[in-house]
């Protein structure tokens, strides 16, 4: 079991609480750790993924220029992408690029609710 000292926390904003964790809980394997309705707390093995919604203090604006690039995106591993694709889309969801498959594997890109973006991921090389 991972314990909070453990764990890598990323945040991201997100317009609808329930929404995310719905979406990261039914389709990418995430639990609720906690869960209020400005914010939530989801995790994936070492992964905490705090979503905060527009009243909680994590979306407050950040000083000008400070915003963080819209190409952030948390990555998840998958050892078989194609099976996950095809999971994904069979639930009615639908991607943000095409497979992409290059030296060190194969990614593809899905967005949350919020349009939060994540990289699934197989690698090439594999044990």
């Amino acid at each position: 079991m991972t314990t909070p000292d453990q764990y890598a926390s990323v945040r991201y904003l997100v317009d609808d609480v329930q929404a995310a964790v719905d979406f990261y809980t039914t389709h990418l394997g995430f639990t609720v750790n906690m869960q209020a309705p400005a914010f939530a707390d989801v995790v994936r093995g070492p992964l905490r993924l705090l979503l905060s919604g527009p009243a909680s203090s994590g979306a407050r604006a950040t000083p000008q220029g400070y915003a963080a690039p819209g190409g952030n995106r948390i990555h998840l591993i998958f050892e078989d992408l194609d099976a996950e694709i095809e999971r994904l889309r069979s639930a009615g969801l639908s991607f943000r690029s095409d497979l992409v498959t290059g030296p060190g594997g194969r990614q593809i890109l899905l967005a949350d609710p919020a349009g939060n973006l994540i990289e699934l991921f197989e690698s090439a090389h594999r044990p």
